[in-house]
């Protein structure tokens, strides 16, 4: 049949299988597709549990210790425009995940997009890597409460034995009982119900706020009566230059990280089109302002070359004699620890959901409890899992890693929101079991199209006396305007392949711009020739993107009447220019750890994913046929 597109059979059957399931795209979740009743998650979100979960998760405790080793080494009394700037990048990609989540309100966040948008290849590897993020994150701030538990009470040694430290001889390891536990009660919150869990964590998070209140709001009457001593210097505001301060951008971004947990629970959004891009955006929005408010006030009591690398808001307290303010300082980053472990928690369950969902997982992890509507087999393996880390390991030096994941999320986010735009999906995958809708569907279309059917065609004139007389000469303004009509198809072909190239050029050209900016120990010619041919590329494709038109599908694109994303193709260019870079500078050693981690994912999805696939025996039909499948089939897709 014409209409048909059927790739993944053709594909396996040859030697270009195994790739072509890599590029496999999957449908945005429709009216049509709805799931049953036991894959249903709850919709009980709105936009102040939205903050909740995204202030939470964002806000860690490392704030209490970041301003201190930034100010210090990088930028100063500039620290605030360090992370006005850092706000500002992470915004990027808070647009673009912005519109995808009102687009495509499933569980799965951007392992969900990249498989509408790139494929199934791409879509593994990311869900993949955020398998490793969340998990490791969560072990990681586990490990970091019981200390400050500790200083609330007196001291290391000041917490019960059940919950204190513990060394192994025989294993050469530290247990902390304190750190499994709370990841079990965290755990169980979880699993009670997406409402009572984000209730739990939105007080866990007022309380870190309120923390950083009392640091703003004391610490500014301290530097009223005071003078504000940081900043009369005669070193000036810059004095590691604009240099140091853009250093100090790229180390304070890592504290925005987290906002990105918002869009897993999209599922769970009542109104997502409206509710996810409000939340996101005032999320970030709190986030930034308590971050710039903080560095100014911190930076103003302490000269930044004095200030303690450790514990550096305490310590300008105690420099002007409050030394009990540590108490609530202390609490804070308790509390924010707290929050952004349900933060590190809460996502990776419906990560595992959305996968198992589409076949690349067990079916084990796609259940839903139906009575709290929760993938409660997910969350316990994912609590399991943490607890054991958080009990045995000490994944500080892991603790890279983590950004690994977030930040190639970061990036395919943004390259999806430019296929959106440009190359979106035109056909849509349909289990093999409609195939008899599909053909019937199929033969309809070809009917019309060769004027078979006079009754249902638009095509051809149902005038007899011209058919029944061989010797009349007829205008054919019909073949005029098919022929034009093929030209024009022929033209947005044309825009669609230049569109895609220039796309896959732009990631090329700004991974080896970064690249070669990133690395001194290039050969200088070789360098400056990378980075030449990358800035070409990202400008060429640039220019290209913008005079060219966007694709007219991206109306009706997933669930229309949400957020769109302002400035494309600018925003999204800028966005993954960004994310590559930091990329590139997290370090060998991270990168040749996260690399085992990937070539694992791999050997799984070769053997396990690809076979299992819930696209492995689809037909692909053009999107314009989709609703007339639909409705001839009167079925449901799961």
């Amino acid at each position: 049949m014409g209409v048909l597109v059927d790739s993944q059979k053709e594909g396996f059957g040859s030697s270009w299988g195994g790739l072509k399931s890599l590029v496999r795209r999957k449908q945005v979740d429709s009216a049509h597709s709805k799931r049953s009743g036991h894959h249903q998650l709850a919709k009980e979100l709105t936009v102040p549990h939205l903050i909740a979960i995204g202030v939470g998760s964002t806000i860690g405790a490392g704030v209490y210790i970041l301003v201190g080793t930034v100010a210090r080494e990088h930028s100063g009394p500039a620290l605030a425009i360090s992370f006005l700037i850092a706000g500002i990048a992470a915004a990027l990609s808070a647009f673009c995940y912005a519109e995808l989540a009102s687009r495509c309100p499933s569980a799965g966040s951007a392992y969900h997009y990249s498989y509408i948008c790139v494929g199934e290849g791409v879509a593994w590897l990311i869900g993949w890597a955020l398998i490793l993020e969340y998990t490791i994150g969560g072990a990681a701030v586990a490990r970091g409460i019981s200390p400050n538990l500790a200083l609330l009470f007196g001291g290391e040694d000041s917490l019960p034995i059940f919950l204190s430290r513990q060394y192994i001889p025989g294993l050469d390891v530290v247990v902390d009982p304190c750190a499994a536990i709370l990841v079990f009660i965290v755990t169980g919150l979880l699993c009670v119900g997406i409402k009572e869990s984000t209730f739990a964590q939105g007080i866990v998070t007022t309380a870190n706020v309120c923390a950083m209140i009392f640091v703003i709001v004391a610490g500014g009457y301290l530097g009223y009566n005071t003078g504000w001593a940081g900043y009369k210097l005669p070193t000036g505001y810059f004095p590691f230059g604009v240099d140091g301060m853009l250093a100090g951008s790229a180390t304070v971004f890592f504290a925005y990280i987290g906002f990105d947990s918002v869009a897993s629970t999209a599922e769970e959004v009542k109104n997502p089109q409206r509710d996810l891009p409000l939340g996101i955006a005032t999320a970030l929005s709190i986030c930034c302002g308590l971050y710039m408010l903080v560095s100014i006030v911190i930076v103003g009591l302490v000269p930044y070359y004095a200030m303690d690398p450790d514990t550096p808001i305490s310590s300008a307290f105690a420099s002007h004699g409050m030394q009990w303010a540590a108490y609530i300082i202390t609490i804070g980053a308790v509390t924010a620890l707290c929050s952004t472990l349900m933060g590190s928690l809460l996502p990776q369950p419906r990560i595992l959901l959305a996968m198992a969902r589409d076949g690349l997982l067990p079916s084990f992890f796609s259940d839903v409890n139906k009575s709290s509507q929760v993938p409660i087999k997910s969350t316990l393996a994912t609590g399991l899992v943490a607890a054991t880390m958080s009990f045995f390991m000490d994944v500080s030096q892991l603790a890279g890693m983590v950004s690994v994941g977030t930040l190639l999320a970061f990036t395919m986010v943004a390259i999806s929101v430019l296929i959106l735009r440009y190359v979106p999906p035109d056909e849509v995958p349909f289990p093999s079991s409609l195939q008899e809708s599909i053909d019937s569907v199929t033969l309809r279309y070809s009917e019309r199209i060769s004027g078979k059917n006079p009754e249902t065609s638009t095509f051809v004139d149902s005038s007899q006396p011209l058919l029944g007389n061989k010797n009349v000469v007829v205008d054919c303004p019909i073949i005029e305007k098919q022929e034009a009509q093929a030209y024009w198809t022929l033209t947005e072909q044309n825009r669609r392949k230049i569109a895609g190239w220039t796309i896959m050029l732009l990631c090329v050209g700004a991974f080896g711009l970064t690249f070669a900016d990133s690395n001194v120990w290039i050969p200088s010619l070789i360098r400056l020739t990378c980075c030449g041919v990358g800035g070409v590329l990202l400008l060429s494709g640039l220019i290209v993107l913008t005079c060219i038109d966007q694709d007219d599908a991206r109306h009706n694109f997933g669930h229309t009447g949400g957020f769109i994303c302002p400035f494309v193709p600018l925003l999204p260019i800028v966005c993954i220019l960004i994310n590559v870079y930091l990329l590139i500078n997290l370090g060998a050693a991270t990168w040749a750890r996260v690399s085992v981690w990937l070539l694992i994912g791999v050997v799984v999805y070769v053997f396990y994913g690809r076979s299992h696939s819930s696209l492995l025996d689809a037909v692909y039909v053009p999107a314009a046929h989709a609703d007339e499948i639909y409705r001839s089939s009167g079925d449901s897709l799961a």
